[in-house]
């Protein structure tokens, strides 16, 4: 709360209207009632706390790698918006990565590791490779575990990999919100969700603000308000992260850059696209804050998305701009050998 109000005062000082619409939006979306949660799917398989969950069918192997900053029930968010479920019924075996919660035992595991102890395991437990499909950071996870593994195919949603992408203004502004995490982070072991949320926030301040205020305008039983619900829940929800993995991801991916420098160490050896030898596709929303587009991977299949990095996902026109072309090309992969 202290965080939206300072970006009122910043956003909308010269505009009371939008401010009090705003606040009227944020009173209206903690006082929604909400819909009963889906169950998680079955777990098959774990590596530590890392769950393998089944999504079951019995078609081809497609493994579905979210990020750690957010729960990986993005990709399975209700029955009407699931991808892994409307996969399924196009004839594939999704798979889900759910990263579980950290613990202090788990503050000196890093990005890489987890690639190196968590997803190379699991990926080397499919009798038969599967597709990995990587949204958000886990598309950059992905990455340096399809460049390790042997796999089917490789697919990055919203992925970031050239993190000089993001602009000189905005690494500053998150190198500064690690600068002043760090030290509870060392003391605790972990990275608190709620400072990863605030430095969200803080990419785009004037569409937080707006997106609230055109929330307080929807008819609370419709459709779109609904959808605001369960995707502003998801976005505020999270386990927190390894200190390790927090130091990595701010001082060495967004602040040095490694992996679009060429110089990210996974598994003993720098980590290059490239080195996947499997066909591989991205999907890159063109006009996304979290995820620009000028931190894309650069793979040579290029497929440009929707507005929202969220919304590639699960909203708006998500199984026009996204879904079925992911199944189309998952579709056309050469069969397994």
């Amino acid at each position: 709360m202290p965080l939206f109000l300072a970006m009122l005062r910043s956003e909308a000082a010269k505009n009371p209207e939008l401010a009090r619409r705003a606040l009227a939006g944020l009173v209206r979306f903690q006082k929604a009632r909400r819909e009963r949660p889906m169950r998680a799917l079955p777990v098959r398989r774990r590596r530590g706390r890392v769950r393998l969950r089944d999504g079951g069918g019995d078609g081809r192997p497609v493994l579905f790698i979210p990020s750690l900053i957010n729960p990986p029930s993005i990709l399975d968010i209700s029955r009407d918006r699931s991808l892994i479920r409307w996969l399924r019924g196009r004839g594939f075996h999704p798979w889900l990565i759910d990263w579980g919660t950290p613990g202090v035992k788990d503050r000196n595991l890093d990005v890489a590791a987890h690639v190196e102890r968590f997803l190379m395991p699991l990926i080397a437990t499919f009798p038969q490779p599967p597709v990995l499909v990587g949204y958000c950071l886990g598309g950059t996870l992905a990455v340096a575990a399809a460049a390790r593994s042997r796999v089917a195919g490789l697919a990055a949603i919203a992925a970031p990999w050239h993190f000089t992408g993001y602009g000189e203004d905005a690494r500053a502004a998150m190198a500064a919100q690690w600068a002043a995490i760090k030290p509870t982070s060392e003391a605790l072991g972990l990275v608190p969700m709620e400072a990863l949320q605030a430095g969200f926030w803080r990419l785009d301040p004037a569409r937080t603000v707006a997106k609230y205020a055109a929330f307080a305008d929807l008819d609370p039983r419709s459709e779109a308000a609904r959808r605001f619900i369960q995707l502003e829940d998801w976005a505020n929800q999270g386990a927190p992260l390894p200190h390790a993995f927090g130091r990595e991801l701010f001082e060495d991916l967004i602040a040095q850059d490694l992996p679009g420098q060429g110089q990210w160490r996974v598994a003993g050896a720098t980590v290059t696209p490239s080195q996947c030898d499997a066909p591989s596709v991205e999907f890159i929303a063109t006009a996304d804050r979290i995820v620009p587009a000028a931190t894309a991977i650069g793979l040579s299949d290029r497929r440009a998305g929707g507005s929202g990095h969220v919304g590639m996902v699960v909203g708006g026109r998500a199984e026009q701009q996204l879904w079925q072309p992911l199944a189309d090309w998952i579709t056309a992969l050469p069969p397994p050998r």
